[in-house]
């Protein structure tokens, strides 16, 4: 009987589950979403019980859907949201709705903790503290609602939170787990520094795996729920970049991705620890074992080209509409047929602030270099290059580490232009390629999951049989130097600019 393997995508919008053969091919998915509650300006908040019934009603359907045999799966597979709050109290009910990665309340907390531990924080954890990790999140419980510290029993991740809801176990793993800022990220475990700056007491959080071991098996319980048989092996799973870096194969020195989704992500494997004492980057245990990631996060990737269309554009973008074409697609064609440099316009691409190589909630989005010649053909092809120069930001951070990056795969819905694609190997010099997954953080975790369940050797060898590159976008030499001498002036910019924005953000407070 043919084995199968699920991949279970706990994301922000609704968790996806996706059923895979052992040769990574997927056979059958289902979504299932969910909403998120803003109480506040800033704030950002989901019910973990939504993750948990949309977890065990896509398993259902999806099998239900594939009419594939029950005992035919031999194993699950987590990945998630990464930095998610959740709170329990002794007798394992939820204190509070968990406050997830994107809420921004944290700015004071994060300046308490950088202020008390200085660059203890950065040794310990390989991150100063930011307002979208786990650990600031604690410290505002702590300050603003101590009756819900009060209460606490346990401490986990939104994946982890399913996991224990699955099979009983109270655990998570190292690529999550070290986006919390509680680990020491260079020996792989929890921090005694840390836990003891929070008060965290023994048993508050979980038993710590690497991402391809076997956690736990599905309960009786939960097996009912899901359509499945009781017993099931349930792996480490991995935080969502992670796993969609295993699914497009970066799992060796030298291999970098590059996700353009509503935010923009470089993601670069290393088989050291390598840390930023600047704080540009943020490194992280990587999901293959004995093996790190450092990592990059441009905030207004794909947002800016949304913005710039639905805000700036939307008398185009319906017209193209109306006409039966494809909105985005005629949108490149148009930018197309403007120079690279946009003809002397440059976009900063820093709508939602900044995270990476420039940590810095006050940026603001720029377009620089506006004049009366420019139409909106020049704006649509500066957002995609600016996005790109952030990129290249990110990716130039990482190689002053020492850490290179020789091979570049690129995923997420802005990966579907051709054009955008070719603006990065152009803007790096380097070629860019695609993968056969196009459920990469699922199939990445079910990749894990067949580790844990015995099926496959090690982690870089199922991605060696696995996963595969499908086409390949050259740079093109001529364009290159160009995008080297605006990204120059780029990068300038910034550093003029960012005393502008902290004034600008004082007076837009008043």
């Amino acid at each position: 009987m043919k084995q199968l393997l699920i991949g279970v995508d706990i994301g922000t919008s609704g968790t996806k589950t996706v059923i895979f053969d052992t040769e990574g091919n997927a056979l059958q998915s289902v979504l299932v979403e969910y909403g998120m509650s803003q109480p506040k300006n800033g704030w950002a908040e989901q019910d973990p019980e939504d993750w948990w019934k949309a977890t065990y009603t896509s398993i259902s359907a999806a099998m239900e859907k594939l009419g594939a045999d029950r005992s035919a799966v031999a194993g699950i597979g987590l990945s998630g949201q990464m930095h998610g709050l959740v709170l329990l109290d002794a007798c394992d009910r939820v204190i509070r709705p968990s406050i997830i990665w994107c809420d921004q309340r944290t700015g004071e907390e994060c300046r308490i903790i950088n202020s008390d531990l200085g660059q203890t924080i950065i040794s310990e954890t390989a991150n100063e503290a930011l307002t979208g990790f786990t650990a600031a999140k604690l410290k505002w419980v702590q300050r603003h609602e101590p009756e819900n510290w009060a209460k606490t029993a346990k401490i986990m991740l939104p994946k982890d939170y399913v996991r224990y809801r699955l099979t009983g176990e109270f655990a998570t793993e190292v690529s999550d787990g070290s986006g919390m800022q509680l680990m020491n990220v260079p020996s792989r475990s929890w921090s005694k520094v840390m836990l003891d700056y929070f008060g965290i007491k023994d048993g508050m959080l979980g038993h710590m795996y690497e991402s391809c071991e076997a956690t736990g098996k599905l309960t009786a319980e939960a097996a009912a729920l899901c359509g499945l048989e009781p017993g099931v092996v349930v792996a480490g799973g991995a935080g969502d970049q992670a796993a969609s870096a295993i699914g497009n194969g970066i799992v060796k020195s030298g291999v970098a991705s590059i996700t353009l989704g509503t935010s923009g992500v470089v993601f670069v494997h290393s088989d050291d620890v390598h840390i930023d004492p600047a704080g540009r980057v943020n490194t992280f245990c990587h999901a293959v074992p004995g093996c790190w990631h450092v990592m990059g996060c441009t905030q207004g990737a794909g947002l800016s080209f949304k913005w710039l269309r639905d805000t700036i554009l939307p008398e185009l973008a319906a017209s193209l509409a109306a006409e039966g074409k494809i909105v985005n697609k005629a949108l490149d064609e148009i930018a197309a047929e403007v120079p690279a440099g946009s003809r002397g316009l440059i976009f900063m691409p820093y709508l939602m602030g900044e995270r990476s190589p420039h940590p810095d909630p006050d940026a603001r989005g720029v377009f620089f270099g506006l004049s009366s010649m420019h139409t909106r053909a020049e704006m649509i092809r500066a957002t995609l290059e600016g996005v790109a120069y952030s990129l290249y930001d990110n990716g130039c951070a990482v190689e002053s580490m020492g850490i290179p990056m020789s091979d570049i795969c690129i995923s997420g819905g802005g990966a579907n232009s051709r054009l955008w694609t070719q603006i990065i190997a152009d803007t790096y010099g380097r070629p860019v390629s695609k993968t056969n997954s196009a459920e990469s953080g699922a199939l990445g975790v079910a990749i894990l999951a067949g580790c844990a369940a015995g099926i496959y050797s090690s982690v870089p060898q199922a991605c060696a049989d696995i996963v595969r590159r499908t086409s390949v976008t050259e740079p093109d030499a001529d364009k290159t130097p160009v995008y080297r001498r605006y990204y120059d002036l780029y990068v300038g910019l910034y550093e003029s600019l960012k005393g502008r924005f902290k004034e600008l953000a004082k007076i837009s407070e008043n």
